[in-house]
């Protein structure tokens, strides 16, 4: 039984800024503040997010902006 690839269960923040289409460094300040859930690992203490953390950020959002949409209406 082979699917596709496996998607890995980490990703590296510069993966998640692809995802995101945002900097690096913008990722990492995400991390660093607590906004996006990640883990630190290995000996020089490397960045890993959990792409169900990911996942759940994005629906987070998604609904912070739905919420926002509706309490500022676009007014013509």
């Amino acid at each position: 039984m082979s699917g596709g690839p496996v998607e890995p269960r980490f990703l590296l923040l510069s993966d998640v800024a692809a995802e995101l289409n945002v900097s690096d460094s913008q990722v990492y300040h995400m991390v660093r503040s607590g906004e996006l859930p990640a883990i630190k690992i290995g000996g020089r203490g490397q960045w890993r997010v959990e792409r169900a953390k990911l996942e759940q950020y994005i629906d987070q959002k998604h609904a912070e902006t739905a919420a926002w949409v509706q309490e500022n209406p676009l007014i013509e």
